[in-house]
C-alpha cells in the first residue's frame, strides 16, 4: 500500500489507482493545462531520461549563471533550508524523477517519509524506477497530483520543496498557499525558482522568452513577500544569476 494514502484529504484517495508505474496516480486521464514549451517537454517520455544528467543540470547553469552554485550544492542548500532530521516527513513539489526525494529520504531515515508529486506520467515512473534501485522503497512515496491544489490533510509535512518548478505553474501563488497548508507550525519552506534582473535589456529579453516558453519571472521581492502573506517567517533569500533561493519557517497560527 501507498504509504501516501494516509495523508490525502478525506475521499481523495477513493478516485486514486495504483498506476503501473507504480505510483498513486489521483489525476488519471485528466492532464495539467499546458503553459507552455517547457512543461510540454516534461510531460514527454524523452525528458527523464536525460533530466539529471543533462536537462537539469544545464538548465540551471544557464539560469545561475557561471559562478552559481551547482546541483551538489542545490542538494546541500535544500537540506540546510529544510533541515530535515530522521523521522520527519518531507513533501518534493514537482518533484520530477525524483532526485531530491531521493536525497531526502536518505535523510529522514526507515522512520521518516518523502513523498513527491508531480504530474507527468513518465517522469513518476522513472522515480519509482530509480527510488527502488536505490533501496529507498521503504520510505517515499510517489503520487501524481496537482502542485496548486495538493490532496493532503492539514499539517501532514514537516518540510515542503519544490525546485526549478514555481514558474512554471499557472497560479504560484496559490500553490504557494498549498504548500503552506500541508505544513505543520513551524515547518519549512525552500524554493527554487526565477527572479528577474535589473538592467532594461535583460528585463525585455526574460519577457519575450518567458511568454513563449511559459516560464514566469518573478520580481525580486514577489516572492518573499507572497511567503510571508502566507504565514511563512525568518524568510531568507539568495539571489544568483536569474534565479533564487527562498527559504522560510510557518509561524504557529494565531491564537482564538
Amino acid at each position: 500500500m501507498n504509504p501516501a494514502l494516509a495523508l490525502l484529504k478525506p475521499g481523495v484517495g477513493d478516485a486514486g489507482v495504483t498506476a503501473p508505474g507504480g505510483y498513486l496516480d489521483l489525476l488519471g486521464a485528466a492532464g495539467p493545462e499546458s503553459t507552455g514549451a517547457v512543461q510540454d517537454l516534461m510531460l514527454t517520455g524523452i525528458v527523464p531520461h536525460i533530466y539529471e544528467r543533462w536537462w537539469r543540470p544545464a538548465l540551471g547553469r544557464a539560469f545561475k549563471g557561471v559562478f552559481g552554485p551547482g546541483m551538489k550544492d542545490e542538494h546541500r542548500i535544500a537540506r540546510l533550508l529544510l533541515g530535515l532530521s530522521p523521522g520527519d516527513g518531507v513533501l518534493d513539489v514537482a518533484c520530477g524523477t525524483g532526485n531530491f526525494t531521493r536525497d531526502f529520504a536518505k535523510t529522514v531515515g526507515p522512520e521518516g517519509l518523502a513523498v513527491g508529486i508531480d504530474v507527468s506520467v513518465t517522469m513518476l515512473t522513472r522515480a519509482v524506477k530509480d527510488t527502488a534501485s536505490a533501496g529507498l522503497a521503504d520510505r517515499t512515496a510517489y503520487v501524481r497530483g496537482s502542485a496548486q491544489d495538493l490532496p493532503f490533510k492539514p499539517e501532514s509535512f514537516d518540510a515542503v520543496c519544490c525546485f526549478a518548478a514555481l514558474h512554471l505553474f499557472d497560479d504560484p501563488m496559490r500553490a504557494l498557499e498549498s504548500m503552506a497548508s500541508v505544513l505543520t507550525p513551524g515547518g519549512r519552506i525552500a524554493l527554487f525558482t526565477t527572479v528577474r534582473g535589473r538592467s532594461a535589456p535583460l528585463r525585455t529579453f526574460e519577457s519575450i522568452a518567458g511568454s513563449r516558453s511559459g516560464t514566469r519571472m518573478f520580481e525580486r521581492t514577489e516572492v518573499v513577500r507572497a511567503m510571508e502573506r502566507s504565514g511563512f517567517e525568518d524568510v531568507r533569500q539568495r539571489i544568483t544569476g536569474v534565479t533564487q533561493f527562498v527559504g522560510g519557517r510557518l509561524g504557529e497560527p494565531p491564537s482564538a
